[in-house]
């Protein structure tokens, strides 16, 4: 039997589901003070229960008519991300730390040399185990790897709120940034 929080988070995933497309959609098409806004609440969501690619914040930065050049634009935008999942990360190991109390769930993680949910959970909770914050931001910091699970992997097996959110928004960043490095290499690779 799973956990309540579990089966909770599950039911929210699925209900948000159609939320979720929609605020992809929004994000892609934000502007303004408002589309940074946007790009916060997504970053937010997809910290507790949206496992949703945070990569695409980037693709509001050529047109968020601030004002500012693009590269000003492009940092903005992975600021607000970074501290919309920040937010979203630390509401996320509350849930966490109220799961330490269902100790089968707890040993599971600590100990399962097993397929928990898929092999990247196991890799992430080694990590964990092995670099603790560090190895938070390390895996956050993988593109296109779904941040709500680094995420609720670490919440159970730690316990410091600002050093979490700290290695939340560090490994955001780090994230966005080799997005953007591989696929601005990409690009000047195909430009060659």
């Amino acid at each position: 039997m799973l956990p309540p929080w579990v089966l909770a988070s599950t039911l929210l995933s699925n209900i948000l589901g159609g939320l979720g497309e929609a605020l992809r959609i929004a994000v892609e098409t934000a502007a303004g003070p408002t589309g940074l806004l946007i790009i916060a609440v997504y970053s937010f969501l997809i910290a507790v229960v949206l496992p949703m690619p945070s990569e695409i914040v980037l693709v509001p930065a050529s047109h968020l008519n601030l004002g500012l050049p693009y590269w000003a634009n492009l940092g903005l935008v992975m600021l607000v991300s970074g501290l919309g999942k920040a937010i979203g990360s630390v509401f996320a190991f509350h849930i966490g730390q109220e799961a330490k109390s269902y100790g089968p769930l707890v040993r599971r993680i600590q100990q399962s040399r097993f397929d928990i949910i898929a092999w990247s959970e196991r890799r992430t909770i080694e990590i964990a185990k092995r670099y603790g914050y560090v190895g938070l931001a390390m895996a956050l910091s993988v593109p296109f790897f779904p941040d709500t699970l680094s995420i609720y992997a670490f919440t159970v097996l730690e316990d410091d709120y600002v050093k979490f959110a700290a290695a939340t928004f560090a490994g955001s960043i780090g994230r966005l940034l080799v997005t953007v490095g591989l696929v601005g290499g990409v690009g000047y690779a195909i430009s060659l």
